[in-house]
């Protein structure tokens, strides 16, 4: 397993853009099923009424967004949604609950009711709760979850302009505390926040040092919520979440990179092109947890004009990979191959007034 630094991705992010594509969707090849591409359904199981202070989640109680709180969900309304999930083609259900940190009560008993209703249905089963103990963890895990979420967001410097109300460290412990139950990693990020391009790197490179690395990696776009603080974002460009899936793909080879946030503003060529990067997994559904997604059979029909076919639950993320396939991740991976002179050492990304003027300053520079 290589071990990054962060110039060398940095490089890679920066690679002219087909020849990133390109790269990236040989190391994609080399480990995973190209057309194969999981569809996953996020379910918020609790809305609404977080203690956090999350600069873009228009689910924390200090911000005034028209968002509609609703108490945890049952075993039956759970149920109902995982076998419609199923039905529409999702192999894998993420339950998702506005909650700091998981209590020792009787809601966190009944999520793990929640978790053995739809592991028994024969789909992963994921869960994003917030903080978790190990102890926690464990309990989750003996009730059949598959894998836990908990998002990096950004880089460890920028983090604290998203959000006051817990450290980078705090995330990167509960990571630990996952992974010790034995339970799958599902952990990314989100861009166009107002982060820089080293900021996203960085976080990939905090990401590819966790061991083992994480068998998730989800890459979202900002959906710029009104009443949030980041309402005045612009939407990121489509050419940006294609750098960021395929940097993520060369970087972690064996992790299933997942298209998620954002996809509404993305037209189904874009998403093409991500799938060809390296994105190997989509959410399904009309929204994701509050923010809007594509309709469930315009995914389906997109599926079906790119010859995809929706992966199985369970799946190994990477396969054997071929002897005659090591020179080419071999080359993939070697730093020398990705650098080249004048190369652009940051971008950035903040899509306010006064981006172009920044992004002229830093060329100058």
């Amino acid at each position: 397993m290589k071990n990054w630094t962060l110039e060398e991705i940095l490089d890679i992010y920066n690679t002219p853009l087909l020849e990133l594509v390109y790269k990236a969707a040989t190391v994609h090849r080399a480990n995973h099923d190209p057309n194969e591409v999981q569809i996953s359904t996020l379910l918020s199981i609790k809305t609404g009424g977080c203690p956090e202070d999350c600069g873009y989640c228009p689910q924390a109680a200090r911000y005034h967004t028209d968002i509609e709180t609703n108490d945890l969900m049952t075993v039956e309304q759970v149920r109902t949604a995982a076998e419609r999930a199923k039905g529409l083609g999702s192999s894998r259900l993420c339950m998702g609950a506005a909650w700091r940190d998981v209590k020792d009560n009787e809601e966190f008993d009944r999520v793990l009711d929640l978790v053995k209703t739809v592991n028994s249905m024969d789909m992963e089963v994921c869960c994003t709760l917030g903080m978790v103990t190990e102890n926690q963890a464990r309990k989750l895990a003996d009730a059949g979850l598959y894998a836990y979420n908990h998002n990096l967001d950004t880089s460890e410097e920028y983090y604290k302009e998203v959000i006051s109300t817990r450290g980078y460290e705090d995330r990167l412990k509960t990571l630990d505390n996952v992974r010790k139950a034995n339970l799958t990693v599902c952990s990314g990020g989100i861009i166009g926040m107002g982060e820089a391009v080293e900021d996203r790197c960085k976080m990939l490179l905090t990401l590819s040092q966790l061991t083992p690395r994480p068998e998730s990696v989800p890459i979202n776009a900002l959906v710029a919520v009104e009443g949030t603080p980041m309402e005045e974002q612009k939407p990121v460009p489509i050419w940006d979440m294609i750098r960021m899936v395929a940097t993520t793909r060369i970087v972690m080879p064996g992790s299933v990179v997942r298209l998620s946030a954002g996809r509404t503003s993305m037209t189904q060529e874009g998403q093409a092109l991500c799938f060809m990067a390296g994105a190997g997994s989509i959410f399904a559904g009309d929204k994701l947890l509050t923010t809007p997604n594509p309709d469930a059979f315009e995914d389906l029909e997109m599926f079906h004009q790119l010859g995809l076919k929706p992966r199985e639950p369970f799946t190994h993320a990477c396969k054997p990979q071929p002897a005659k396939q090591e020179p080419v991740l071999a080359e993939a991976e070697a730093p020398q191959k990705w650098s080249r002179p004048g190369h652009v050492i940051e971008r950035n990304v903040e899509y306010t007034k006064k981006g172009k003027e920044k992004r002229k300053a830093l060329k100058e520079k």
